[in-house]
C-alpha cells in the first residue's frame, strides 16, 4: 500500500450523516458560526444533529439549541484526516495555552488497540510510559505502516532524551517535532537540538513549534534565532485565545497583529535562510517564495 500524510479537511469542521443523524466535529472555536449554520440546515432536512470536538469545549452552549452536544464518536479524528490516528489522550504538562489538559485530563488515557496510520496525533509522546511507547512502535512495525508525522511531537522538558529517540527511531520517517514555547525552556530546547544533531538528524527534520506573542517581541525572536543557531528549523505559531470566535491571534505586549503575521511568514517560508527579519520587507515582490518541497505542513491537535 502507498501511504501518505493525507490532508486535513475543511479547516477544522467536518460533517457526515449516518442514518437519521448528522454529525458535526468542530476542531476550532472560530468554526462555530459555520457549524451552527450547518446544524440548522440539517435540522431543516429532518435530521437529528450531534456536535462535538475541541472547538465546542469552551463554548458548549453555542450549538445547544440546535444540536445534542458531546458524547464519544469512534475515530472522529479520521474524519478530519483519514491518515490520522491517536494512541492516547491527555497530557500531564498543563501548558496555559493548550486545551488538552482541561478537555482530556492531565493523566494519560491509553488506547492500545488504536489503528496505526501515518499521522500520529498524541499530545505528548515522550511523556507516555516507556513500555507503552514501545507498544506503539511495535504496532507500527507489525502493521507495516510508516510514521510520517508525529504531529504534536515530543516534550523537551525532561522526557525527550536519548532513550526516547532510540525507541522511536525505527518508525519515525517524518520530522522530529517538539516545542519552544517559553524562554524558560531554552536549556531543554538546546539539549534536544544538540542530541538530534549529534545523532545525525539533519536540520530539515528538526521542526520546532515556536510560539510567539505571549512574550515580548525580543524574547520571541531570540527563541526563533536560538532554534536556527542550534541546527533546527522553527515552525512559528502566534498565540490564540482558546475561545476565539475569529481566526485572529491574541495581540499582547509590544506585538501588533501585522507583526505577528510578518514573523510567521518570514519563519515558516524559511526566508531566514536568505534575509534576517530586521531586513525583511514583507511587501517586496522579490522576497523568496518557497518551492512546493519547502512548504511546512500544517498542524492539528494537541500543542499544535
Amino acid at each position: 500500500m502507498s501511504w501518505s500524510a493525507g490532508a486535513w479537511a475543511s479547516d477544522g469542521l467536518v460533517e457526515w450523516v449516518d442514518g437519521d443523524t448528522a454529525y458535526l466535529s468542530v476542531a476550532f472555536t472560530w468554526k462555530l458560526d459555520e457549524a451552527y449554520a450547518r446544524a440548522v440546515w440539517h435540522r431543516s432536512a429532518g435530521l437529528k444533529v450531534r456536535a462535538g470536538g475541541p472547538g465546542l469545549f469552551t463554548r458548549k452552549h453555542y450549538l445547544a439549541d440546535v444540536a445534542e452536544i458531546g458524547g464519544a464518536v469512534p475515530d472522529a479524528l479520521a474524519r478530519h484526516n483519514p491518515m490520522a490516528t491517536k494512541a492516547s489522550d491527555g497530557c500531564p504538562v498543563g501548558c496555559f495555552f493548550c486545551i488538552v489538559p482541561a478537555m482530556e485530563g492531565r493523566a494519560f488515557t491509553l488506547l492500545p488497540d488504536f489503528t496505526p496510520r501515518p499521522v500520529l496525533c498524541d499530545n505528548n509522546l515522550s511523556a507516555l510510559p516507556a513500555d507503552y511507547q514501545a507498544h506503539i512502535v511495535r504496532r507500527y512495525l507489525d502493521f507495516d505502516v510508516p510514521l510520517l508525522d508525529a504531529n504534536s511531537g515530543f516534550e523537551p522538558k525532561k522526557t525527550f532524551d536519548e532513550d526516547v529517540f532510540e525507541r522511536w527511531r525505527p518508525v519515525n520517517r517524518g520530522p522530529w517535532r517538539f516545542g519552544s514555547d517559553e524562554t524558560s525552556e531554552r536549556a531543554d530546547v538546546e539539549r534536544v537540538l544538540a542530541m538530534l544533531r549529534r545523532r545525525g538528524v539533519r536540520s530539515r527534520r528538526i521542526q520546532v513549534y515556536t510560539m510567539i506573542g505571549h512574550e515580548p517581541f525580543d524574547a520571541c525572536m531570540d527563541r526563533i534565532r536560538h532554534v536556527i543557531a542550534h541546527g533546527g528549523e522553527p515552525y512559528v505559531q502566534p498565540i490564540m485565545k482558546l475561545n476565539a470566535l475569529h481566526k485572529e491571534p491574541w495581540v499582547r505586549h509590544d506585538w501588533t497583529a501585522r507583526r505577528l503575521r510578518q514573523v510567521q511568514r518570514w519563519a515558516n517560508r524559511r526566508l531566514w535562510k536568505v534575509v534576517d527579519f530586521a531586513d525583511y520587507d514583507a511587501s517586496a515582490k522579490t522576497s523568496r517564495q518557497p518551492r512546493a518541497a519547502d512548504a511546512l505542513p500544517l498542524v492539528s491537535g494537541g500543542c499544535a
